[in-house]
């Protein structure tokens, strides 16, 4: 690869501040990518990544401060015209519109046609084109992109970003809910597309993508910019104390030592749901955290989801703490004689109301307790609001703000305070810690292990093996809909994981350890 740090900057930055209120989001910010680079953007949620790459796509006005491109000054920059600069971005929130199909949605800012038609077969296979670069056979074009697991929607989201033909490509945690065979593929495409002369700017916390894909490093801080360097030149130990300014000695809390444990909170038996789930049966006790692994789409959602009463149909039994329960629906789920909380995969469409306050996004699952006689006690609301704030160390500016205003680590500490507020004892974690940095992660991993020492008991889905090595005292590897394997203590390796996820070579030992779903 050639040296791009020689080559002009396609874009640049110069003394750029943004502030939201009191928040200061960037701080006298100097910054260039060029092109023939991958260049990755690290820091904490809340160091200003997100404003710095909503400022280049013209989302965003700086307060002070000049950005450049290709050498000129651009004033008064507009969405539209970061458009017709080449400037694509794909954000962590998706841009999708999920009633629309996935052509429509891939070719929605030039469909194919002429005097305002749409030409319905050019646009199928200028989406299956896209489709099949990304490695997106599986998907019918069109198909309702709502209809899509989160998965395959971030794909289509790449798709839709590579037919805008961009000359700066932004990713921010674009990859944060594919499998590692999706994001090799992805991978491949963005380093040919930097061969070709494309400057990418790529964010994500997952720091073995970084060391994967990144050609140079930008560390940012509290709003400031921190320091540049050629990918390989800092270990990640260092780089994690460039993101948090300290040094993390542990990620992960350490597990308890085999105890005997009360009896289960949640007996599952021979659970059914359509195709998706086949004779699932496991339990959990007070205390435990219980991964559920494998590839992704085996049916580790559609567990949490029938457990929390969000499908139809489902067959077997459940119990909580020795007696029947009906969960049909998440109200009563949550209803403090079963207090189930399920954190969902996405919280901008499924954990939050966005444009409502802080207060009220965490206060609206547990809103029963503090109303009496029609009335809710908004003084005892906002002192238990205010209590959960700091527990989950959760920076705001006031709880009046609008959650949409938080970094996506705080968002997501809203979306786990909001369902402990209503006391859950049985907490389903559907991939809690995507697109989260390793300062917030570590604590909700202490935060998890804590909540599991209190005596809940915590179903723990990760499509990061990592996470689930790290966490989780066993773990049930799903395969087509039904548990192949469970591992247990010394068991829980990668290498296990991986080899039951693709149910390889289990023998004897998969017979042995599959009984384990049940103790």
């Amino acid at each position: 690869m050639r040296d791009a740090q020689s080559d002009p900057a396609f874009l640049s930055m110069e003394g750029i501040s943004k502030h939201y209120g009191g928040v200061v989001a960037l701080d006298d910010v100097h910054f260039a990518c060029q092109r023939h680079s991958i260049h990755a953007v690290l820091g904490e949620n809340g160091a200003g990544k997100s404003t710095l790459i909503k400022i280049m796509a013209g989302v965003a006005r700086a307060d002070t401060g000049r950005m450049m491109l290709e050498g000129k000054e651009v004033h008064h920059f507009t969405p539209v015209d970061a458009t017709r600069a080449g400037i694509v971005c794909i954000f962590q929130e998706l841009s999708l519109m999920p009633d629309l199909s996935v052509a429509d949605n891939i070719c929605i800012t030039n469909p194919p046609g002429r005097r305002g038609f749409i030409a319905q077969r050019a646009q199928r296979q200028r989406a299956e084109s896209l489709l099949a670069r990304v490695g997106c056979n599986d998907v019918n074009p069109i198909s309702r992109v709502r209809d899509l697991p989160l998965s395959r929607r971030q794909l289509v989201e790449i798709a839709k970003a590579l037919g805008r033909a961009p000359k700066l490509l932004i990713l921010d945690e674009a990859t944060s809910a594919l499998t590692a065979a999706d994001v090799e593929k992805v991978f491949a495409i963005l380093r040919t597309l930097r061969d070709q002369g494309t400057a990418i700017l790529y964010i994500s916390h997952r720091m073995a993508e970084i060391e994967a894909i990144a050609d140079h490093c930008t560390v940012f801080r509290n709003g400031r910019y921190i320091q540049t360097f050629r990918q390989g030149e800092r270990t990640p130990e260092q780089v994690v104390q460039l993101m948090i300014g300290r040094e993390i000695t542990q990620i992960y809390p350490p597990k308890p030592k085999p105890r005997a444990l009360p009896e289960p909170a949640l007996e599952v038996d021979n659970l059914a749901w359509e195709d998706r789930l086949n004779g699932i049966s496991f339990s959990i006790r007070p205390g435990e955290i219980v991964g559920l692994g494998g590839l992704d789409g085996q049916g580790q959602r559609e567990i949490l989801l029938g457990l929390f009463g969000v499908l139809r149909g489902l067959k077997g039994s459940v119990k909580l703490y020795g007696r029947d329960a009906a969960v049909r629906s998440p109200a009563t789920a949550k209803h403090p004689k079963n207090a189930i909380a399920m954190i969902p995969e996405d919280r901008k469409t499924e954990g939050l109301m966005l444009p409502m306050s802080i207060r009220d996004n965490l206060s609206i699952a547990s809103l029963s307790r503090f109303v009496k006689t029609g009335v809710i006690n908004r003084s005892l609301e906002s002192t238990r609001v205010d209590a959960m704030i700091e527990t989950m160390r959760i920076k705001i500016g006031a709880p009046s703000d609008p959650v949409r205003t938080l970094s996506g680590g705080n968002q997501q500490k809203v979306v786990i305070g909001k369902w402990l507020m209503t006391e859950a004892k049985v907490l389903l974690l559907m991939d809690p810690t995507r697109g989260i940095d390793v300062g917030t992660k570590q604590e909700i991993y202490a935060l998890m292990r804590k909540l599991a020492d209190d005596g809940a008991a915590i179903l723990f889905y990760s499509t990061d093996y990592d996470e689930l090595i790290g966490m989780c005292d066993r773990i049930s590897i799903l395969y087509h809909g039904e548990i192949i394997r469970t591992l247990v203590g010394d068991d829980i390796t990668e290498q296990n994981i991986v080899a039951a996820s693709l149910n390889v070579d289990l023998g004897k030992r998969a017979t042995q350890t599959t009984g384990a779903a049940h103790g």
